[in-house]
């Protein structure tokens, strides 16, 4: 999928005066790469992994969920800034990439902040208890909404949530467009902005990302 968002060169520029990802996640990117070829285009990145760790490192959440491990840059994006009891249950219905991520984990130093539950998300929400401080959501785009009502009760009063590929390489903006994915982003991105019990802010990093956080915190 193309990126008809940014410049080239301005994303390049912006990868150049971004803190540097730490080498486990350098090597992460090269592995998968190599074995998963075009599929590679769903790691989260370089810029947005340390978003994910910045917001991480300034919220302090103890209770991070993620729906859409891939293999695992996201989660040990967020991993490196934990507060001491924090801990990231994250999940996947791929059964490859699950592998990988696991494999990952394992050979990091998080081995034991992160926990990964297989299988369909909205099936594994169901069984989870909650309360979490921080959701990240990247996963498959058709179910964005259903996730969204689904996380909702599991959020804690000042958690956020963040939705990944908010703007769909430009595609949200091709009316002509009306294949599932496109379309349900469109959805999901029309409902957040006129949800009146909530504040959201969607920001263009990469390929867009929307932040999502309840109006009261009584």
């Amino acid at each position: 999928m193309a990126n008809e968002i940014t410049n080239t060169l301005i994303e390049k520029y912006i990868e150049l005066h971004t803190s540097q990802e730490p080498e486990h996640l350098k090597k992460i990117v090269e592995e998968t790469e190599l074995h998963l070829g075009d599929r590679a285009r769903m790691l989260t990145g370089h810029v947005e992994g340390r978003f994910l760790k910045f917001l991480v490192s300034i919220l302090q959440p103890e209770h991070i969920l993620e729906i859409g491990c891939f293999t695992g840059y996201s989660a040990l994006s967020m991993a490196e800034a934990l507060p001491e009891k924090g801990h990231i249950t994250t999940c996947d219905i791929d059964e490859e990439h699950a592998n990988i991520a696991t494999a990952n984990f394992a050979n990091s130093m998080y081995a034991n902040r992160i926990s990964l539950v297989k299988g369909p998300a909205l099936t594994t929400l169901k069984l989870l208890q909650g309360p979490y401080d921080f959701v990240f959501i990247d996963a498959d785009k058709e179910n964005y909404l259903n996730y969204y009502k689904a996380v909702l009760p599991l959020l804690s009063q000042t958690g956020i949530i963040i939705f990944d590929n908010v703007l769909w390489s430009g595609r949200v903006l091709h009316l002509e467009d009306q294949s599932p994915e496109t379309s349900a982003i469109r959805a999901l991105n029309n409902y957040l902005a006129n949800d009146s019990s909530i504040e959201c802010v969607m920001l263009p990093i990469r390929d867009g990302i929307t932040l999502v956080q309840r109006k009261n915190f009584d």
